[in-house]
């Protein structure tokens, strides 16, 4: 159906552009800080969770609407980077009571929590759908049939790569918070830089335009 080689082409260039942190990544950085590795881990699944979203989206012909309309374009960027700064602006209003919620994060926010989190952000980013719109197409085989099939196929070899990167960095986020977590200051900073991190990258996606 897909031929091996397009498979293999397109995970190849996928981690290339997963590999280099980008703002997903400092999100999920960001929460691995602040919450711990299972908030790091939940945000990165949640976010391919939400990117997987609009491949699917694109497989059944949503995304062209998308990448066509400005208005739609705009609408999605604006919600998704007005929910960035909400998570910021929290962040940064509870950041003394990070070293209390230290060892129990979770009891402070749920699972289902740091995934919606996560999903929000992956799906409200218009520059991936635009991306996929423009990039899934190039990989599948028209005479093989089943084409939305095929890019779903793609699109879950896209996800798999980013969960398995995006984790790492949440790992690694998480080992270093056990350093800062012996400074109740440390804490204070992380949550406060975090939070201007969050904002910082929805301030970003709000004044990014089509380059159309």
């Amino acid at each position: 159906m897909l031929p091996t080689g397009h498979l293999l082409a397109f995970a190849l260039m996928s981690f290339v552009l997963i590999v280099v942190p980008g703002p997903n990544v400092l999100f999920v950085i960001s929460r691995s800080l602040m919450l711990g590795r299972v908030a790091g881990v939940a945000s990165a699944l949640g976010g391919q969770i939400g990117v997987y979203t609009q491949v699917a989206a694109v497989a059944l012909g949503v995304g062209a609407v998308v990448e066509r309309s400005v208005a739609v374009f705009t609408v999605i960027k604006l919600a998704g980077a007005v929910y960035l700064v909400f998570l910021g602006v929290q962040a940064i209003r509870h950041r003394r009571s990070l070293g209390t919620a230290l060892g129990s994060a979770a009891g402070q926010k749920s699972i289902g929590a740091m995934l919606r989190d996560g999903f929000v952000v992956g799906v409200s980013n218009p520059k991936a759908i635009v991306f996929f719109a423009a990039v899934l197409p190039q990989f599948v085989n028209p005479s093989a049939g089943h084409v939305p099939l095929q890019m779903l196929l793609l699109g879950t070899v896209f996800a798999a790569i980013a969960v398995l990167c995006d984790s790492t960095w949440a790992l690694a986020a998480g080992t270093a918070r056990a350093w800062l977590a012996r400074s109740p200051r440390r804490l204070e900073l992380v949550g406060g830089a975090g939070g201007l991190v969050m904002i910082g990258i929805g301030a970003g996606l709000a004044l990014t335009g089509r380059k159309d």
